[in-house]
């Protein structure tokens, strides 16, 4: 059952440390097992591919199904039903709306030395975007993902997305059209993620991984990083909500069952400032189970990962949620915005009753991708910022290297490297010569 937790109890401090203590992702070491997929990729290139996407997707990839044809997405579209186009139509214009805002500015000045200083920016090249397959479509992720990469400048966008049994989703290949990705290849796991960070013969050597998967995704980024750039190892999917008594217990059971349906994984939790809220909502979450098509996923979710706590004030609900670090946070309170100035450790905040965490999984315009496992701590959302690169830009005259260069000769020599001192000195001694 989900854990039961209240602040004014005796044993609540070491309780609540256990609880953050306790590991969602799977047990199992796949270290191993996804280095051998890795180094097989690495050596036999599209045959490997072939034949893992065979055995675990349960179909053979031919020559023409790397990447798939623009034919063949075309025709994927047109079975796209018009509402729904029309709905990922808007969604994209929002995202994209959104992330025009966060191109971030070249800088240029000359400091009092008469140095001049500034940083450029400029895309990561290739971008290889992982877009889970499988139990769910998720066309979402590619919006959600690939709008901030395409905002940035990437020259060139490209998927990997599981195909079980050769289908892909209609959506996801619409998806794909409005992001302006370049193409589509249906293979999925550890073995997709190795063809993008070293290459096939049909798969093209990426700069850069982004994207969530399942822990064998996530372990094969952990360990083609360096090789490429990633934008960070996602785990299960999180939602904590902080609320008050003036709120419908079906609403929050609603928004806590919006994660759990993700992944068995997954975590809800439920903070509120009122025991009989409390009670309510796990009543409500018992009951809208049983409606849910996915209540399998979402019941072990909840009666494995899920907790309620009961917090005698909003200020100690503050003070829990930035230990936990969620991924989302929801504010059901009278006052979202005051509350919200005080959270310091959360991937994404929605403010207010009339923001359900799942509009932002959609429509509302931020990436959904975002920091997991308490992550959040230390590390943002996906941004336009996180496809470019910052070089920095520096150029000394002979009058500002006079002004700045003999406190570099010092601490050259204080480090013990010579060369690095003569460097400088040289140059100065010319300067003085003049």
């Amino acid at each position: 059952m989900p854990v039961l937790l209240s602040t004014s109890h005796i044993g609540f401090e070491s309780e609540f440390s256990s609880f953050l203590g306790r590991k969602r992702e799977s047990e199992a070491n796949l270290r191993d097992e996804v280095a051998e997929i890795i180094e097989i990729v690495r050596r036999r290139g599209d045959k490997a591919l072939a034949e893992f996407t065979l055995k675990y997707d349960r179909f053979q990839l031919s020559s023409g199904s790397l990447p798939w044809s623009d034919d063949k997405i075309e025709s994927e579209i047109g079975k796209v039903d018009p509402k729904e186009q029309d709905a990922l139509e808007r969604s994209a214009a929002r995202i994209r709306d959104y992330h025009e805002r966060q191109r971030p500015l070249d800088e240029n000045w000359t400091d009092v030395a008469g140095a001049r200083l500034g940083w450029r920016w400029t895309p990561v090249d290739t971008v290889g975007l992982y877009i889970p397959g499988g139990s769910a479509s998720y066309p979402s992720s590619v919006l959600m993902s690939a709008i901030p990469a395409n905002v940035a400048g990437a020259r060139k966008l490209v998927i990997a997305c599981p195909a079980p049994g050769g289908q892909v989703s209609p959506l996801l290949c619409m998806a794909a059209k409005l992001a302006e990705v370049d193409a589509i290849f249906p293979i999925g796991g550890a073995q997709a993620v190795a063809a993008l960070a070293y290459g096939t013969e049909s798969v093209p050597r990426v700069d850069m991984i982004a994207g969530p998967g399942n822990a064998y995704v996530a372990e094969a980024k952990r360990q083609v990083f360096g090789a490429v750039g990633i934008d960070m190892i996602a785990g299960p999917s999180e939602i904590l909500i902080i609320a008050d008594k003036k709120n419908d217990p079906n609403w929050i059971a609603l928004d806590l069952l919006s994660q759990a349906e993700h992944d068995e994984f997954a975590q809800a939790i439920l903070i509120s400032t009122d025991s009989g809220l409390a009670h309510r909502v796990r009543i409500a979450v018992k009951e809208l189970l049983n409606a849910l098509p996915r209540r399998k996923i979402a019941g072990a979710s909840w009666q494995n990962f899920g907790a309620v706590i009961v917090a005698r004030n909003l200020d100690e609900a503050v003070d829990l949620s930035d230990r936990i670090a969620p991924e989302h946070l929801q504010l059901c309170v009278a006052s979202p915005s005051k509350l919200a100035a005080r959270i310091r450790n959360a991937g994404a905040v929605f403010l207010g009753r009339w923001t359900p965490e799942a509009i932002g999984d959609y429509v509302a315009g931020p990436s959904h991708v975002l920091p997991t496992s308490r992550s959040a701590r230390y590390s943002s959302g996906l941004s336009v910022a996180d496809f470019m690169k910052r070089t920095s830009i520096t150029g000394f005259s002979k009058e500002s290297l006079l002004a700045a260069g003999d406190a570099a000769e010092t601490l050259a020599k204080a480090e013990g490297l010579d060369a690095h001192g003569m460097s400088i000195r040289a140059r100065l001694d010319a300067a003085r010569d003049q």
